[in-house]
């Protein structure tokens, strides 16, 4: 059974536009030869691959079956079209990366100017996130590389185990909170304040939550939870707040000399992260290059150095 490269895109933009006239807009076609298309695939394959009702179409367990190898063919030869034509010189490229917000906040940046400097034709598309965000836009194609915290392979995303670097995490609150004014400070100290945190689920919160356990203590006054990196600084900065950040997280904001470390002997905590890719398929060639160009900087040791 051979399946024809144009159906599977054409199955594929239904599924993501819920119907034929949504995905025939997108690609440009009439509806009628879009159904075509999707009547020949489904004669390739034997079976329906849609229910076709009032409100849309719906997958079939056929056509369940057959999407993520019809992503993966589509994905695949797009990237294909896009290297080929880099070294004609005819495209430039794109990076598709995605990051946690301490990987995003500094390592990225500098590996992005790296990369730059080196292949200036390049596009980069970043997507920042908690992890679980990340895992799903990886195994669902959205990106090729997800930057996050070290975590066990699975079925479908695998570490790159030597791109990995280190960073420390602290509790932090803004220059002038009332607490730095408290002498030999004590992690117990912070549990009645105000603090605000990534939501449970998420690493940094079971980080913050094992931090408080080998001390003895239960989670401290968790006011906020929020998946915006924006919010949380805002909320230490400008409504006294305490959080749980990796440095690089808030790095900007201690050079300008607003958020910083409380200064709490003993706490501090390290966290390896680590490149992943998808298990199955070939890394895009400007995914390589910037992969190239972190095992630079891990090698350099720059991070670390310029958090010192």
């Amino acid at each position: 059974m051979t399946f024809d490269i144009q159906q599977l895109e054409a199955f594929t933009a239904v599924v993501r536009h819920g119907s034929l006239g949504r995905a025939a807009a997108v690609l440009n076609v009439t509806q009628p030869a879009l159904s075509r298309m999707i009547r020949r695939l489904e004669d390739n394959a034997g079976a329906p691959l849609f229910e076709r009702h009032s409100k849309g179409m719906k997958l079939t367990d056929v056509g369940e079956a057959l999407l993520p190898h019809a992503t993966l063919v589509e994905r695949e030869s797009r990237q294909a079209r896009e290297d080929i034509e880099a070294l004609r010189g005819l495209a430039k490229g794109t990076i598709r990366v995605g990051a946690v917000a301490s990987v995003a906040c500094f390592v990225l940046p500098m590996a992005i100017g790296g990369v730059l400097k080196a292949w200036p034709g390049l596009r980069i598309e970043v997507l920042e996130g908690v992890w679980d965000r990340l895992a799903e836009a990886l195994t669902n194609y959205d990106i090729d590389l997800a930057l996050g915290v070290d975590a066990s392979d699975t079925d479908q995303i695998v570490a790159i185990r030597d791109c990995q670097w280190q960073d420390d995490s602290y509790v932090v609150a803004s220059a002038d909170h009332p607490l730095r004014r408290r002498p030999e400070l004590r992690l117990e100290d912070t549990s009645a304040e105000k603090w605000a945190s990534l939501p449970r689920g998420t690493a940094p919160h079971a980080h913050l939550e094992q931090v408080f356990a080998d001390h003895g203590l239960g989670l401290p006054n968790i006011v906020v939870e929020t998946r915006s990196i924006t919010v949380l600084k805002s909320l230490v900065t400008d409504s006294g707040f305490l959080s749980w950040m990796a440095a690089p997280m808030y790095l900007a904001e201690r050079r300008a000399g607003l958020v910083d470390a409380l200064p709490i002997p003993g706490v501090k905590a390290m966290r390896r992260l680590t490149a992943f890719r998808r298990r199955r398929g070939i890394l895009p060639g400007p995914a390589a290059k910037l992969i190239e160009e972190l095992r630079r900087m891990v090698r350099a040791e720059v991070q670390i150095s310029a958090l010192r």
